[in-house]
């Protein structure tokens, strides 16, 4: 009877002060912390960005597995005092698991600017496409910052069936007229590029002809492919920069002016 008794209180105490021992799932969408952070930050960089004609900012990516390097690319972009924002082209986790998130998450807030975050193919495993929606907010995106406006989109067309347009048609149609009056120049990012493994290349020149149409496409952004370079993929002057995975610690630097752009690449 006395070992019954304190077996009782035992589970007694589990149940009173245990709550936080309990480890969930790992694809259980269970979001402890700061959710939808894209949209917070979207409005600082709106905000900090108006009325600027100088507009410089970070693409990186692929930081899924390799956190101490992510954790040294963020105290790297802080060192210095010229950078507007930071665009995380995708792939935050491996294998879609929650606690991937939250970590990079985590990493990510120790950035001294704002950052967005775009959706990559491993951030769709499992439940990841349901944990990024409530960690980043929606798969496709955009703001202004100054007079650019910065259109964000999910090409990871492999990792979803067909009944999930990737790319979004609708999305661009919409994003070529939605607050026209409030930018001039354009471009465009996003985790996988035309004629990458992971996009639907049955639509790669009827995607580029597309954001094509939107006004001073500046270029377009990638990562995904674990490698530094740039391309001209469909040869008509549109450039393609694919930045690297974290492992290799390195990211680009842009800067659009009213004359045009420079890049710089950063080695950390």
């Amino acid at each position: 009877m006395k070992q019954t008794r304190l077996l009782l209180s035992a589970l007694l105490c589990l149940q009173l002060t245990g709550c936080d021992m309990i480890d969930y799932h790992p694809y259980d969408v269970r979001i402890s912390g700061e959710t939808d952070v894209n949209a917070t930050n979207i409005a600082e960089i709106e905000a900090n960005c108006l009325g600027k004609d100088t507009i410089r900012f970070i693409t990186m990516g692929d930081s899924q597995r390799w956190y101490d390097e992510t954790e040294d690319f963020v105290n790297s972009a802080n060192q210095r005092t010229d950078i507007d924002f930071v665009i995380h082209g995708g792939d935050v986790s491996d294998f879609g698991v929650t606690d991937e998130f939250l970590w990079q998450r985590d990493i990510m807030n120790g950035l001294k600017v704002p950052y967005v975050v775009l959706i990559g193919n491993h951030d769709c495993l499992g439940t990841g496409e349901d944990t990024y929606k409530a960690v980043f907010g929606e798969t496709n995106f955009s703001f202004i910052a100054g007079r650019i406006k910065f259109v964000c989109l999910n090409t990871n067309a492999l990792e979803n069936d067909y009944s999930t347009p990737i790319p979004d048609f609708d999305f661009l149609t919409n994003e070529l007229t939605d607050r026209a009056d409030e930018f001039d120049k354009t471009v465009v990012s996003m985790h996988v590029r035309p004629y990458a493994d992971q996009f639907n290349n049955n639509v790669a020149i009827p995607f580029h002809r597309y954001i094509c149409q939107f006004p001073q496409l500046q270029f377009c952004t990638a990562a995904h492919e674990h490698r530094l370079f740039e391309e001209d993929v469909f040869e008509d002057g549109v450039m393609y920069y694919m930045s690297d995975c974290m492992k290799n610690r390195n990211y680009y630097v842009f800067t659009i002016t009213p004359d045009g752009y420079e890049r710089e690449v950063v080695y950390f």
